[in-house]
């Protein structure tokens, strides 16, 4: 979009907004370092230009299909090559990349097709159904690719990426072109999706480096221990911008022993994580069995870890976690913790807890319910300013309404800061619960358990787990007449949700607590669940 500004005369003129389309750092790679490898997967090897020309080709084919510049092209695959190449060739063409995590059921997937009305759906083969429910649901949907294999669509990705490589100019951007929609539920409702732009991801992809990872260079190897749906995909664009290649892992789970070969045999410098796996990674015997040595960074965000859970890991790794805290709609890009502030140990100075101080060119506020900032160690909700912040929420303006105010995106954390600047987040505004680094809102998987005919009233709530960080417990009031039974329920949930949303315990009650007004308020559900001891407790000091 171009803006206007006055000239010293006091005429107005044109001024540019055109940015670089985020493609374009699959351009330089390949420019600059043609025959280094780009991208490791498994036992095959893509040197960058042939990633490049792969990208050309699949952007192509879209385009002959009928995609231009501004369609959504929703991207729902398990980590491969071929989703790699994808996320370039949909920049390329100025399309707008809409990926999904793997695991959501059909209905899910049905309701973020609908909602950016994508034209375009490029699916993993293991995964028919959801493509089978997209085109019964919706109207939007002009061409289906399928990725690793199946037998739907009418585009095979695996056959355009492995083929003749093409030509295909990545399309002109203005800074406030669309590039990525991050579904999130933010602090409220049904997930929503947030608006990522090509010029706020160049500004993220500059601060990760700057902040993150400095100093790498085409010399370093980065290890995918996570969905390149998110985070990780994000992380890995700061290794395209660098050159570094990218290693997949051959297994289609996070194997520890497989990732710790990996590092040995790659040498691998870094890697995007959650807490959740740099502890399974950690207490792994296969740690010890290989040489991890040449690790510099091991970020992690999304969850707290626990402290002691920090100070294993860095007796085990070394000085190489890095920390931050980030939100989907924030690109990740609030603070920072380095390793120099990493303490091994707990001492006088150790600011336990902390999340880290703000990110380069990022502002926090704590604000009181009025706007008003609060002063050092005043709690309030966490709100940010700043070049990462996202442009909205999509088609979305009474969201949008509730998550700015004067300028402020407000977070739906709450914390403080000291008087140094750092940040300690203390608690959130709303329900939502992180479950190994997933967001998970209760009112969703209420829903769902309130179709089982025996439960009348049901309350979600997060409580604190030492594998997860936390997971869901439900409280469940039977329909009269009924009885649940806890097993059997989670057994007939688990064919409606997927796994890692999937409560670990049910508790039965007679009765849910109420207000005057009639509602479930979860903080009297959480009392009296610890008046009934009943309620989970955490087993260690966290840092968010």
């Amino acid at each position: 979009m171009a803006q206007a500004t006055e000239g010293h005369r006091g005429e107005t003129l044109p001024v540019s907004r055109r940015v670089m389309n985020l493609a374009g750092f699959l351009t330089q790679a390949a420019t600059r370092h043609p025959e280094r490898p780009g991208l490791i997967d498994g036992d095959e090897t893509w040197s960058w230009r042939r990633i490049d020309g792969a990208a050309s080709a699949l952007a192509t084919a879209l385009a002959d299909k009928g995609v231009a510049k501004g369609d959504r092209v929703l991207l729902h695959s398990k980590n491969c090559a071929a989703m790699f190449i994808a996320m370039f060739a949909i920049f390329r063409l100025g399309a707008v990349l809409v990926p999904t995590n793997f695991r959501l059921t059909p209905d899910e997937v049905v309701y973020m097709v609908a909602k950016t009305r994508a034209t375009a759906l490029l699916v993993h083969g293991d995964f028919p159904a959801h493509v089978e429910a997209a085109m019964a649901a919706t109207d939007c949907v002009k061409t289906v690719g399928r990725i690793a294999g199946g037998a739907f669509g009418d585009l095979d990705v695996d056959a355009v990426v492995r083929g003749a490589p093409a030509t295909f100019a990545d399309a002109d951007v203005d800074y406030d072109d669309p590039a990525w929609f991050f579904f999130t539920s933010g602090t409220t409702g049904r997930p929503k999706a947030a608006v990522l732009t090509h010029g706020q991801m160049a500004f993220v992809i500059t601060n990760h480096l700057c902040d993150l990872m400095p100093g790498i260079t085409e010399d370093d190897v980065s290890l995918v221990v996570a969905p390149l749906s998110h985070g990780a995909g994000i992380h890995q664009l700061t290794q395209v911008a660098r050159g570094a290649v990218t290693i997949l892992p051959a297994g289609g789970r996070m194997d520890p022993a497989e990732i710790w070969a990996l590092v040995e045999r790659h040498g691998v410098t870094n890697m995007f994580t959650v807490p959740t796996i740099v502890k399974l990674l950690c207490e792994h015997p296969a740690v010890d069995a290989h040489d991890h040595s040449s690790l510099r960074f091991v970020i992690y965000a999304g969850a707290p870890m626990y402290r002691e859970d920090q100070k294993y890991a860095l007796a085990k790794l070394g000085p190489v976690l890095v920390q931050y805290f980030g939100l989907g709609e924030v690109t990740g890009c609030i603070t920072v913790l380095p390793p120099r502030l990493h303490e091994a140990e707990d001492g006088p100075d150790t600011k336990i807890g902390t999340c880290g101080y703000p990110r380069t060119g990022v502002e926090i506020a704590i604000q009181d319910d009025e706007g008003r900032r609060l002063g050092a160690r005043e709690t309030g909700e966490i709100c940010v300013a700043g070049p990462s912040v996202f442009a909205g929420y999509f088609e979305n303006p009474e969201a949008n309404a509730k998550a700015f105010r004067d300028g402020w995106f407000r977070t739906g954390d709450l914390g403080h800061l000291d008087a140094e600047g750092f940040l300690y987040i203390t608690g959130r505004t709303s329900d939502m619960y992180i479950s190994g680094g997933s967001n998970i809102y209760p009112r969703e998987i209420e829903e769902k358990i309130l179709a089982h005919p025996a439960v009348s009233e049901v309350a979600v709530l997060g409580v604190p787990d030492p594998v997860w960080g936390e997971v869901g417990l439900a409280v469940c009031v039977p329909t009269p007449g009924e009885a649940i039974d806890g097993p059997s329920l989670l057994a007939w949930l688990g064919e409606r949700i997927p796994r890692y949303k999937l409560p670990k315990t049910v508790v039965v009650w007679d009765e849910l607590p109420k207000s005057a007004y009639g509602k479930v308020p979860k903080r009297l559900v959480r009392d009296q669940l610890e008046a009934r001891g009943q309620l989970p407790v955490a087993v260690a000091e966290t840092s968010a």
